[in-house]
């Protein structure tokens, strides 16, 4: 038997001003050009142009008019509460609770007719019409960050028309290459090609014919291509390398020794192969000196080369740091004054038909989301600025020395409580952003570490700690690195107190492999 019951709910929702501000925040510089010019495209009564320059409004956009600088007044602004009023928050207010535009002073409330509702509702309005928080895909096929592996197919293709191969091998040779991964190796295995080659092309081949062909495409530069695995890859590369002494016995090490290599068991691999402590290291030393990803060199290689864009500039004046937003952080938008002229002969027309009404209804929709974009990029500035100054303040001893020892404990709750916004927005402005120094280009999520006690009672940076355990493993002998069991007792000696497995962690977030596998001869 169905029921019918009522209940009261209460629930929060962010309003569509509030997701267009969340998403400007989080996206780089590099991508806010191209949001805005999105922006532009489809908002016409949104242009570039100095915000301050006087605006003759009549009485339906002074209702609207706000100070652009009201909005960041209140230390109240958290996120997801951190969306903050403007001034006049009846400009902000969902579509039900939008009041009527005042009509102009010497105008009679003709236009008191039109349903804002109709308008405000309207899917058409482009502040309610997110493209993201980045480039789309579509974008990002028209403009790859970097080269794909688009120009190794071409090289290789190129080389497999000047060969001598039939057609029916060469279509082979076309499957093989097709099947190369970015790092220039073929994982596929010769049976599930020659399935391929069934399907995609109705030819019929056996897999040693395969492997003939795969033979000639492995002949092809760079040198490496198209192995199967790590030691089939270095081996073609050693198939081209002078055949002297040294060559031969990188072979064998690679060949029949492969696993006590990677395991760096020279001791074994000696006394097997009865080598000599320089036959040896000279062997090692070449096989080091080969391309383990072959599809990233050579005229594959990465086809553009990506620039960091900075958010923020901070210079050091005579010990006075200066922080600046980058220029582009920053752009001049305003609304079309043209698009506010129309109001005006709208209300001086003497006859409102119905299609004149339409457009004015129009012009309504394009000047409200202009406002609320131009409103949001301005929050986003101020966002920003206020995040990176309280970063500045925690961690100044670091911004005017460069001195990693130097940075503080601070966590996201840090700066939050600081600013007086939620822990949300700055996760979203430090995941993000960077700044340039004077000591170069940083993350802003590198100031950001956990506290580790000293025996002084004092907190410091778990930076300073990897710092401090980098270096004393550059300087360790390599012929006996130091264990960490080795490296906590002498962090413990320095006053850090620190277990061996954070040590390890540590160690593994600085992409430093364990003892045993940093020994040299």
């Amino acid at each position: 038997m169905q029921r019918l019951d009522l209940k009261q709910l209460l629930s929060q929702k962010l309003s569509p001003q509030q997701i267009q501000f969340i998403k400007l925040l989080q996206i780089p510089t590099a991508e806010l050009e191209t949001r805005i010019k999105e922006e532009m495209e489809v908002n016409p009564a949104l242009e570039e142009g100095d915000t301050d320059e006087p605006e003759e409004q009549d009485g339906d956009d002074e209702a609207e008019t706000e100070d652009p600088d009201a909005e960041f007044d209140s230390d109240n602004s958290t996120l997801d509460e951190d969306f903050e009023e403007p001034a006049d928050a009846d400009d902000y207010a969902p579509a039900d609770a939008a009041p009527e535009p005042e009509p102009a002073p010497d105008e009679a409330p003709d236009n008191t007719d039109l349903d804002l509702s109709d308008y405000l509702n309207d899917d058409e309005i482009a502040g309610y019409k997110m493209q993201g928080d980045g480039p789309g895909e579509e974008e990002e096929r028209e403009m790859p960050l970097a080269d794909t592996s688009g120009s190794l197919m071409d090289s290789l293709l190129d080389q497999l028309h000047f060969t001598r191969l039939g057609e029916r091998e060469e279509a082979i040779g076309q499957q093989l290459i097709g099947s190369i991964d970015g790092d220039g190796y073929i994982r596929r295995d010769l049976a599930a090609i020659a399935n391929d080659l069934a399907f995609s092309q109705n030819m019929e081949a056996t897999v040693p014919e395969i492997g003939a062909v795969l033979r000639v495409v492995q002949g092809f530069d760079p040198p490496g291509i198209a192995a199967r695995d790590l030691p089939e890859c270095l081996l073609l590369q050693l198939e081209r390398r002078p055949q002297d002494e040294a060559t031969a016995h990188a072979e064998q090490i690679i060949g029949t020794l492969f696993e006590e290599f990677s395991k760096k068991h020279y001791a074994r691999i000696q006394q097997k192969l009865d080598l000599e402590d320089d036959e040896l290291k000279e062997a090692v030393a070449l096989i080091l000196k080969l391309n383990p990803k072959p599809g990233g060199s050579g005229p594959s290689g990465p086809g553009k080369t990506q620039y960091l864009m900075p958010d923020f500039i901070l210079t050091n004046d005579n010990g006075e740091l200066n922080l600046t937003l980058n220029a582009r952080n920053a752009p001049e938008l305003r609304v079309s004054p043209a698009y506010t002229e129309m109001f005006r002969t709208y209300d001086k027309a003497a006859k409102k038909d119905q299609k004149m009404k339409e457009a004015v209804t129009f012009v309504k929709q394009k000047l409200d989301s202009a406002k609320w974009f131009i409103d949001a990029i301005r929050q986003r500035q101020n966002t920003l600025l206020r995040t990176m100054n309280s970063i500045v303040s925690l961690q100044r001893e670091f911004f005017v020395e460069g001195d990693e020892t130097k940075l503080r404990p601070m966590i996201l709750k840090d700066i939050a409580q600081q600013i007086g916004m939620d822990i949300s927005t700055v996760s979203r402005v430090a995941n993000s952003k960077s700044v340039q120094t004077e000591f170069g280009i940083y993350p802003l999520k590198y100031f950001f570490s956990e506290g580790i006690a000293t025996d002084s009672g004092e907190d410091v940076s778990s930076r300073e700690v990897k710092s401090i355990l980098k270096d004393l493993i550059d300087k360790e002998n390599k012929s006996h690195p130091l264990a960490d069991d080795k490296l906590e007792k002498m962090l413990n000696a320095r006053g850090y107190n620190i277990a061996r497995r954070t040590v390890a962690k540590y160690r593994e977030q600085l992409n430093i492999p364990v003892a045993r596998l940093r020994k040299e001869l």
